[in-house]
């Protein structure tokens, strides 16, 4: 592996020392609980879109998507149009929700609509999947690049340097904190990746004739067989819209952002912002993922993937730029995962125990949470170096605890006849029979791909929670159907409904071009 330029660590020390400029600059005055958790309400349509993408582009698109699209294809990248599909979505139909019912966590809904019960069952299952998986995931790859380039480290402390720095300044500036160094680590990260796209796609002298002469044409295809081992093209149809609609719309650790908008307007904006970025990562990690095919066929895994083609094809300097992104990506996946999950923590279980508590006390706790779980997650991620990959270990895990979560989710939402005993019950059952899933996946006894496992599961859910609703009976109160009445809450502008279609057609038309 190359070793770095003088010029790559002074392009690093320097993004570090912008974003604790940017830090500094946001919490000069020490924020109460909704600045904390909220940014005050007052976030704007491009940071909310351009800190969604830089929160989710770490752990499930920087590092896992070209290891991913290495070795199996370019079929990886459905994940990426399908979430665009899935924030288009949101910004017309549950955003609107969101804002107009003023809710401080997503989990919150389910209290209006059922219960106590349920807010505190979708709040702990999200606060576990916040800390073991987003931020873990993403502490171990910023750990892996950091140790490709820097000879001699281990991964438990280089994952514990991540996390330390990371949980400072979430602990210090919250949400606003997150937002507006998400957007300097977008930014970073788009430019660096489109650097190494062009430089990737040179060693093929920018002829895509040339790059599918040399890469099996199994692998550059977006739409695979009912049979194909990483992404059937049923999985596709089935089950990635439903882990999409758990992590796009039901995820606190995404729609915090959302949560802090100014306004329902404005909410809509920043979700097609970040839905049409969502339609970048094939270009400017998948592709030169599969490029990578024809350029290295010595690699032990393959999350060295992206590591690997900034040391070989970035020159001095460009090289520490896109590191810096890469880094950027890493820090901006943890800082909203540990912000999240302290929200999560203070507002679902520590505030309705303890009212007498006032929003600076609340903000003191929330930040002690999240150091806690700094420490917690930065022990965990050591652990995920023994799953075949970090994408793999990200998407199973989704697919396994979320489908019902979205079953119950859903059909609050649509139905009116649902109760919260009903709709508890059916929790638990879609939950054991997950479980019990899982370790005779584990034991080799089933073997379906775990997409179709995430549809399967959200069909059980939704058959038990019909059972559960007949024998337990009882229906929902007015003041409970009233939490989910679109007509209860202003609609999407106009414009965001324009905007959606727009990107609608724009990503019906990606999929043809890569079919």
């Amino acid at each position: 592996m190359n070793a770095l330029h003088p010029a790559d660590y002074a392009i690093m020390a320097v993004y570090l020392l912008i974003v604790v400029v940017v830090c500094v600059r946001v919490t000069r005055r020490s924020p109460d609980a909704d600045d904390l958790f909220l940014a005050g309400r007052t976030l704007g349509a491009g940071v909310i879109g351009l800190s969604l993408f830089a929160s989710n582009i770490s752990s499930t698109t920087l590092i896992g998507l070209p290891g991913a699209a290495w070795a199996t294809g370019i079929s990886v990248a459905n994940y990426e149009w399908m979430a665009a599909l899935v924030l288009v979505f949101t910004a017309v139909f549950v955003a609107p929700v969101l804002i107009g019912r003023r809710l401080t966590t997503v989990p919150e809904l389910l209290e209006q609509r059922f219960d106590a019960r349920l807010r505190k069952y979708l709040s702990g299952t999200s606060l576990i999947l916040s800390v073991l998986l987003d931020t873990a995931g993403s502490l171990y790859a910023g750990a892996l690049v950091v140790m490709l380039f820097v000879p001699g480290l281990s991964l438990g402390p280089t994952c514990a340097a991540l996390a330390l720095f990371a949980g400072i300044y979430t602990a210090a500036g919250g949400l606003r904190a997150v937002a507006y160094t998400d957007v300097l680590q977008s930014l970073v990260l788009l430019v660096g990746s489109t650097i190494l796209f062009v430089l990737v796609f040179a060693e093929f002298d920018y002829s895509w004739a040339e790059v599918t002469a040399q890469v099996p044409a199994d692998k550059l295809s977006l739409i695979r067989p009912l049979d194909d081992p990483a992404l059937p093209w049923l999985g596709t149809l089935l089950g990635l819209p439903i882990l999409g609609f758990y992590y796009w719309t039901m995820n606190q650790y995404v729609c915090q952002r959302l949560l802090g908008a100014r306004d329902i307007g404005t909410a809509g904006r920043g979700a097609l912002i970040a839905a049409a970025l969502k339609l970048l990562p094939l270009f400017l990690m998948v592709l030169p993922g599969v490029m990578a095919v024809a350029l290295f066929a010595d690699l032990d895994r393959p999350d060295t993937v992206f590591p690997r083609l900034i040391a070989t094809y970035a020159p001095p300097g460009l090289a520490g730029l896109m590191l810096a992104g890469l880094l950027a990506a890493i820090m901006s996946s943890v800082d909203s995962a540990l912000n999240s999950a302290s929200t999560l923590v203070i507002c679902d279980f520590v505030q309705p125990r303890r009212p007498q508590l006032d929003a600076k006390a609340l903000a003191r706790l929330g930040r002690l949470t999240t150091l806690g779980l700094m420490v917690v997650a930065a022990l965990w991620a050591p652990a995920i170096d023994r799953f075949p990959g970090l994408f793999a270990y990200l998407q199973q895990a989704f697919a396994y605890v979320t489908p019902p979560l979205v079953a119950v989710f859903a059909l609050g939402m649509l139905s009116r006849r649902l109760s919260a005993n009903a709709a508890l019950a059916a929790l638990a059952t879609g939950h054991a029979v997950s479980a019990a899933w899982f370790v005779a996946t584990q034991l080799g006894w089933l073997n379906l791909h775990f997409t179709l496992v995430a549809f399967v599961l959200l069909l059980i859910t939704t058959a038990a929670a019909a059972l559960w609703q007949t024998l337990l009976g009882s229906a929902p109160s007015t003041a409970q159907l009233d939490a989910v009445d679109a007509r209860q809450v202003a609609p999407a502008p106009p414009g965001v409904r324009w905007g959606a279609a727009g990107l609608t057609l724009a990503t019906a038309a990606l999929v043809v071009a890569f079919w």
